[in-house]
């Protein structure tokens, strides 16, 4: 049985490793053995550990929200086999029944239940713990609400937006908040819920372009697992590991990594670069290799990319290349 403990921790690390925070210091803080993690599927991580680890993460990168900006780069592939099972699923709907169903064995803090109502339908989240007021609960919990909702992006290749969402607690950052669910949040007497369109459920997923996406992006990054040190480095890996949602724009990734735009515009410049060269240097290189693969349409990798109207990929592209898509593709 696949250890589901073992791999969201080395995931929550990989993160905290992206945001500049000292990997050995954070798992020595925990109380966690870093060499015996990577080597030890079997590897056990207790309450405590995994409390420490959560409470350290965010003391060290300075975010109290941690665990919501750690759900926003989460991909389903880091859920391991629970992630491949859900992406077996035909709809939206039956997904995110997959989801609620092995939720268990990701973690026991709460269930997942799904339930529909007019036009509506509600993923809620039950806890089954006394630990409901702890820190970790809260960023667990965040994390989990928070990565639904941008997953739901990876499986239909588009930006998903919530009709609500409600938690039972005050927000010190309501705007925070707004931002990563993408609309504003409701205080709810005891629930912790997400509630969407109806129409999602039925929607097909898209899981094929995604395991296309993935694989493609092993060619063109073969270290895409290990981000650099350097914040150029950081960025570029994120937006090759989210690529499938598109580019997101400067606000975006400076809220991602909890500086300001005009902070990450200044370390950037300081590396020599602007964030829109990144951005363009990744978009020109999954495009290449998109076309280069062959048996894909322009439009729909202009799609995949991010792009709303072809029209606008053809310019950037022939900008890049000094060619068409079309006119690369045939050659």
């Amino acid at each position: 049985m696949e250890n589901s403990r073992r791999r969201f921790v080395l995931n929550l690390i990989a993160y905290a490793a992206l945001r500049d925070i000292p990997v050995i210091q954070l798992c020595r803080l925990s109380d966690i053995d870093l060499a015996a993690l990577k080597a030890d599927d079997s590897y056990a991580i207790s309450n405590s550990q995994l409390d420490a680890l959560w409470r350290e993460a965010s003391q060290l990168a300075d975010d109290p929200l941690f665990g919501l900006h750690f759900g926003e780069s989460l991909q389903l592939s880091a859920l391991g086999i629970v992630g491949e099972i859900i992406k077996t699923s035909d709809t939206v709907g039956i997904a995110v029944e997959k989801a609620a169903a092995l939720s268990h064995l990701l973690t026991d803090l709460f269930k997942v239940a799904v339930t529909s109502s007019g036009t509506t339908f509600t993923v809620g989240f039950l806890p089954q713990t006394e630990r409901t007021y702890s820190f970790s609960f809260r960023q667990t919990l965040e994390l989990f609400m928070v990565f639904v909702v941008h997953e739901l992006d990876g499986l239909l290749l588009r930006k998903i937006k919530p009709v609500s969402v409600r938690l039972p607690y005050c927000l010190a950052n309501a705007a925070e908040y707004a931002r990563v669910f993408r609309c504003d949040v409701e205080k709810s007497a005891s629930e912790y819920e997400l509630v969407f369109d109806r129409a999602y459920q039925q929607e097909p997923l898209l899981t094929a372009n995604f395991d296309m996406q993935q694989a493609l992006l092993q060619k063109v990054n073969k270290t895409i697992t290990v981000a650099g040190d350097g914040l150029v480095e950081k960025i570029r890996y994120f937006l090759l590991t989210n690529a499938y949602l598109g580019i997101p724009s400067l606000s975006e990734i400076a809220a991602n990594f909890s500086v300001s735009p005009r902070t990450l515009q200044r370390k950037l410049k300081e590396e020599g670069v602007s964030y829109q060269d990144v951005a363009d240097e990744v978009r020109k290189s999954l495009a290449i290799h998109y076309l280069e693969e062959g048996g894909y349409p322009v439009k729909e990798i202009s799609y995949m990319l991010g792009y709303n109207e072809l029209s606008a990929f053809t310019r950037a592209f022939k900008r890049w290349t000094g060619k068409t898509p079309v006119s690369f593709q045939k050659e």
